[in-house]
């Protein structure tokens, strides 16, 4: 029979997967002989058989269930439900990647109304008793039986207005025994049925209603958005309740063994006295620092910082723990490897390196999150408006980053206005889960309660977003929609900033700087080019931070078979790119360099060409402007390979739009005016009729599938005859000059090897005439962007005539899904809850399709072609998932924007040594 259920003995570390990570540790801390509460861990297993089955107890599973809880009993010499001495336990989610806050706990499974008098006699203590009863059947109507949450809320927040009280801890017996039956009342109303008083059946259905939260929606928004599989399903953790509500000296708390925040090396988290779990999480009550648990609990702070460092020798990294003090006992309830930003990520990584913990290796492989790496170049408010500004409010530093936004009250709203493009500032009294989606549209999240460990922190860490919590003096009127802070009232919409890294609020928009590892990332270049340095520069690169960034980047450069290069159309992007790492330009969209008034009129000129001698009068104005153009590109990228895309868009995009210029024409002929206003420019009638006919010969039912890339340059040879000539000129005098121009050549849009043998045939000998003439020695490539499935399908014919394939992925996933990525933000958040998809395949290269397209065309073009180098241009490049598939394929590079060059270079290496993935980490 399937072994459905193991007890803590029986588990380890190494078990996450089937019986979560939270069991997992439970059983390594227990092995540790740390002081863990008894109990058992239902599988992950059991949860997939639930699921499969309609949601139906696999066989087995229950009499499993009271084997174990039997066991437990005997353990604990107490039974579950027993009306004289009861056995209290709490029912807990445990998947085997952490999703804090997205699944569902129930405490105090056991109590009802015999046995709350038979805890009375244990404990000594009424109001104990009577407030876990009612914690009890509060989070079971809302967890278990589905009523809204907020009525319950309101009940008490009721009832501590009627007792002219603040906080929980301040109600009495009496109170919490009328809270009891008034929430016993709500559940009845709402779902038509008694609160259940059989022990059995509370434990039965709180493994139910866990189990079925892997599938709630907020589980499925986060596991979307960090790459986690619907297929892993949870544990159930069933544990002996210990009791942090028991008096003053009483308390609970979740600790980090050093701050997740800035990586620094002391204890960090929060303490709430008199209080269980959930209450730290929540955030209804602003907590103590933890430090402050050497004033308050001297003996088991003491405890607790050993076993911080227990846990530290053993996992070799951070760990996030949270604990309960019963009437001074100290117990450890969980641990697990703690989530970071990424700025604690790299400080911990070196002094953990120091310590002897970890080798470079582990560092770079294991500690290191290329995808979050961005973070750290995140701007922060400029010094002199830091200094100058006075903040309203000050809470607690729980994610760090500027964030500046408007500000908005709810978690619908502030998606909404994302979408349309709004900066926004989620204000809140503290988050729940639900709220979600609304967080991770923000700028930045602030909230008036909770602590560095309540819900609304522990996100903004995991997404990297900039967080103050628990600022007290923020008073939030929903109804009105704003919030006060003495006399300062902030709107909705109103600008705020915030500042994560030291917890301040500002009720204003500041402008923000870059830095401290921008700063030093281009210091570096400067230096590097001779150019004389800052103060602030030189802070910049003698910061601790910097040694770590180079330290890791060197060994991940020395780690990596993938080169990254850049995309980038300036000379100003190019030295950027440069300065970030990279080694080449992989695409340089000579789209670009056509915009500006003097080269837009001579495209136009082009275009509206009625003979071979207008368009080459046209061609003579560009060519020096293109030749400029690549002179400071390959200037930039002197020494390293430099691949330019020949024209590809269509010619209607260097043209005004053609409903507005047909409007503007129909007015002014119907008002018989001579002249006709166009884009700020007044054309006479004849002008505009001739520019509103182009237009129309030139319109294309699906532009991005007609007259552009290689066909564009078949239909106007001179065109791409320019620009290679401007391409050749350019390098032949910079090599004339003793440097080291190295261009590529790039045909896009190839669908048929006879389209790039044909352009190759033409434009290769006008380049060889140009070199020839020079006396110079310069190679220059040939090659095509692989990004329509017949390409990919027909590479080996087609690399017969390509030193190089760059894959296009942007547009070949385009023409392989059917997808506009324009238009595919209307319906991808449904195809995600459906699983039509498992992501954005615009952000991540889709494996399986375009993936496969991608192996394809790699066999057969290196089958046929020997030499063929291969590398991506698409902007999944940048991304790190989508770089260990190119790993895979074995390309030679990948090219991504400036600023995404370090989250490639670490990836690759990453992808080498044999990193999980983002979608894992």
């Amino acid at each position: 029979m399937t072994k459905w259920v193991y007890d803590f003995e029986e588990g380890d570390a190494s078990q996450k997967n089937l019986l979560g990570g939270k069991g997992a540790n439970l059983a390594e801390m227990t092995n540790l002989g740390l002081p863990v509460p008894p109990g058992f861990t239902i599988t992950t297993d059991a949860c997939n058989a639930y699921r499969e089955a309609g949601q139906q107890f696999p066989e087995g599973l229950l009499d499993q269930v009271a084997e174990h809880r039997k066991k437990l009993e005997e353990k604990m010499g107490r039974q579950i439900g027993n009306a004289r001495d009861p056995l209290l336990v709490s029912v807990r989610s445990g998947a085997p990647f952490s999703m804090p806050g997205m699944m569902d706990t129930v405490l105090n499974v056991g109590l009802n109304d015999e046995s709350v008098e038979g805890l009375i006699k244990q404990t000594g203590s009424d109001r104990f008793s009577w407030d876990s009863f009612r914690r009890l059947v509060q989070m079971f109507g809302k967890t278990v039986m589905g009523v809204d949450g907020d009525l319950f809320e309101e009940a008490l927040e009721d009832a501590k207005k009627k007792k002219g009280v603040a906080n929980d801890v301040d109600l009495d017996t009496k109170d919490l025994k009328k809270l009891v039956k008034t929430f016993k009342s709500i559940i009845k109303k709402n779902t038509k049925r008694e609160f259940p008083q059989d022990p059995t059946e509370q434990l039965h259905q709180a493994v139910e209603a866990v189990f079925g939260s892997w599938d709630n929606k907020r589980a499925q928004d986060y596991r979307r958005r960090n790459r986690i599989s619907d297929n892993l399903g949870t544990a159930v953790n069933v544990q002996t309740m210990v009791f942090g509500n028991k008096g003053e000296n009483s308390g609970t708390g979740v600790g980090f063994t050093r701050d997740p925040a800035t990586g620094e090396r002391t204890p960090y988290g929060d303490y709430l006295q008199n209080a269980q779990g959930e209450d730290v999480v929540a955030g209804i009550r602003n907590t103590l620092p933890i430090t402050e648990m050497s004033r308050i609990q001297p003996r088991a702070y003491q405890e607790l910082k050993e076993h911080f460092g227990t846990l530290e020798r053993h996992y070799k990294d951070m760990c996030d723990t949270e604990f309960t003090i019963e009437e001074g006992k100290l117990w450890m309830l969980q641990t697990r490897v703690g989530k970071r930003t990424s700025l604690a990520e790299w400080r911990m990584a070196e002094e953990m390196l120091e310590e002897g913990f970890i080798d470079d290796e582990t560092a770079v492989r294991d500690r290191l999150t290329a995808g979050k790496l961005d973070e750290l170049f995140k701007p922060i408010i400029r010094a002199d408006l830091k200094d100058s500004k006075t903040p309203v409010a000050k809470g607690l530093n729980a994610s760090p980053g500027a964030a500046v936004g408007r500000a908005v009250f709810t978690a619908d709203d502030a998606s909404e206005w994302a979408e349309k493009g709004e900066q926004v500032i989620l204000v809140r009294r503290e988050t729940n889960p639900d709220d979600y989606h609304g967080m991770v549209s923000s700028e930045g999240i602030l909230t008036s309660a909770g602590g560095t460990n309540s819900h609304a922190a522990v996100v903004a860490r995991g997404e990297g977003i900039p967080a103050v919590c628990g600022a007290d003096l923020v008073r939030i009127d929903f109804k009105a929609g704003q919030f006060r802070v003495g006399a300062t009232t902030v709107k909705e919409g109103d600008w705020v900033t915030i500042d994560g890294t030291d917890g301040t609020v500002y009720a204003e928009e500041l402008e923000t700087q870059p830095s401290e590892l921008e700063v030093a990332q281009l210091a570096s270049a400067r230096q590097a080019g001779g150019k004389r340095l800052t103060k602030v520069e030189k802070e910049a690169l003698a910061s601790d931070l910097w040694a770590a960034y180079q330290r890791f980047m060197a060994f991940a450069d020395e780690n990596r078979d993938l080169g990254v290069r850049a995309n980038a159309d300036t000379p100003e992007q190019a030295i950027n790119a440069r300065a970030r790492g990279a080694e080449g330009i992989g695409l340089c969209r000579t789209e670009h360099m056509f915009l500006g008034d003097e080269r837009v009129a001579a495209v136009r000129t082009m275009i509206f060409a009625e003979t071979d001698e207008e368009e080459a009068e046209a061609y003579k104005v560009l060519a020096p402007l293109q030749k400029k153009d690549f002179l400071g590109i390959f200037k930039a990228m002197d020494g390293l390979p430099v691949t330019v895309r020949l024209l590809d868009p269509p010619l209607n995009e260097f043209l005004p739009n053609r409903v507005e210029v047909e409007v503007a024409v129909a007015l002014a002929q119907q008002k018989g005016k001579r002249k006709v206003e166009i884009d700020r420019e007044k054309l006479s009638m004849k002008d505009a009729e001739k520019l509103r006919d182009k237009l129309n010969e030139l319109d294309e039912a699906n532009p991005m599938l007609g007259l552009r890339g290689v066909r564009l340059g078949i239909v106007k040879p001179g065109l791409y005859a320019m620009q290679v000539r401007a391409i050749t000129e350019a390098a032949v005098q910079l090599k004339k000059r003793g440097l080291d121009p190295r261009p590529e050549i790039m045909i896009p849009l190839v669908a048929t090897a006879e389209e790039l043998q044909q352009m190759r045939e033409e434009l290769e000998p006008i380049a060889k005439d140009i070199i020839e003439k020079a006396g110079v020695d310069l190679h220059i490539e040939f090659g095509t962007m692989i990004e329509l499935p017949r390409a990919a399908m027909d590479s080996g014919a087609i690399a017969e005539h390509a030193d190089f394939f760059s894959y296009g992925t942007n547009d070949l996933t385009q023409t392989a899904f059917g997808f506009s990525r324009d238009d595919i933000g209307k319906f991808l958040g449904l195809y995600e809850e459906r699983k039509l998809v498992p992501y954005n395949p615009f952000v991540s290269i889709d494996k399986a399709g375009v993936g496969r397209l991608m192996r394809i065309s790699v066999e057969e073009g290196r089958e046929a072609n020997r030499n063929l180098h291969l590398g991506i241009c698409g902007e999944h490049g940048g991304d790190p998932d989508s770089v260990v598939i190119c790993h895979e394929l074995g390309l030679d590079y990948v090219s991504c924007s400036p600023y995404r060059v370090p989250v490639a270079r670490l990836a690759a290496a990453q992808a080498r040594l044999g990193a999980a993935t983002t979608s894992s980490k």
